[in-house]
């Protein structure tokens, strides 16, 4: 490939094509929601996680993007969703937090001992640290052959992709001039969108902010902005432990609820 071609738009490589029929069909019988715990969130995502679909969560330092990350995971798991891949790209990732998470779910889910759960929760959480571009493709690649040679459904099956933080796997090959670093960026995106669609999984990333003409903005410039089917703002309050989402793009329900700029308060358990 010659990289001083000019180099199509994300959306235009990431396209789908699919029939009015498939479409029906995946939304009637595919694409379930996988809840977070944050009722907040879930309700700016129009139930959860949408299988088959990219969620990114954007937001400033230590405005809680991992702690979302972390809620979804004990949850998806604890709820016998299946498998959660946890691409944690900064030593982020807490076990301690999991557990934490765990002890406060709702009376209604804690149907074994404590030291049961927890081990099966950990047991569904596969974490794997991913700290530069060739590592990520590696362990979409494996992903993408584990997935093809499982034929089993259930519990067993990996159900949600986390990566915390794409941008910081992305950022350090797209600055300047460099057609190669988007080239890639263009790469993951197509691999995460066909793993979404194709195995329908739920795939979540963390983007930072950085600042702009005016307020901060999502990281990763108006080529990457193409790529999440939904995106969502989280702020912390200052002096409060109360949080803000807010919904920057939603592809599904902006038509119908004017999705965008809609938010809502939610809060995580103290540490």
């Amino acid at each position: 490939m010659d990289m001083n071609e000019e180099q199509p738009h994300v959306e235009d490589r990431c396209i789908l094509w699919s029939d009015g029929m498939q479409l029906l069909k995946d939304a009637a019988e595919r694409k379930h929601f996988l809840r977070t715990g944050l009722e907040g969130i879930d309700t700016l995502l129009g139930g959860g996680l949408r299988k088959g679909q990219l969620t990114e969560i954007t937001g400033q330092s230590s405005s809680g993007k991992t702690q979302v990350c972390l809620y979804s995971a004990a949850h998806v798991a604890a709820r016998h969703m299946g498998v959660v891949l946890y691409l944690d790209t900064s030593n982020s990732f807490s076990p301690t937090r999991i557990a934490h998470i765990l002890d406060e779910l709702p009376i209604s889910l804690i149907k074994e001992p404590k030291d049961v759960r927890l081990k099966r929760v950990m047991s569904n959480i596969i974490c794997e640290s991913v700290f530069d571009i060739f590592a990520l493709f590696e362990v979409l690649d494996r992903l993408e052959v584990s997935l093809n040679g499982k034929v089993t459904n259930g519990s067993n099956r990996i159900c949600l992709l986390i990566i915390d933080s794409v941008s910081s796997l992305l950022a350090p090959i797209i600055g300047g001039k460099n057609s190669q670093g988007r080239s890639m960026m263009i790469s993951v995106a197509m691999i995460l969108k066909k793993l979404a669609h194709k195995h329908n999984l739920s795939v979540l990333v963390t983007n930072h902010m950085v600042a702009g003409n005016g307020a901060p903005k999502p990281a990763l410039g108006e080529s990457w902005k193409a790529v999440p089917h939904i995106r969502l703002m989280i702020s912390r309050d200052r002096g409060s432990n109360i949080y803000t989402a807010t919904t920057l793009k939603h592809t599904l329900l902006s038509a119908l609820l004017q999705a965008c700029g809609r938010h809502m308060k939610f809060q995580f358990l103290p540490s």
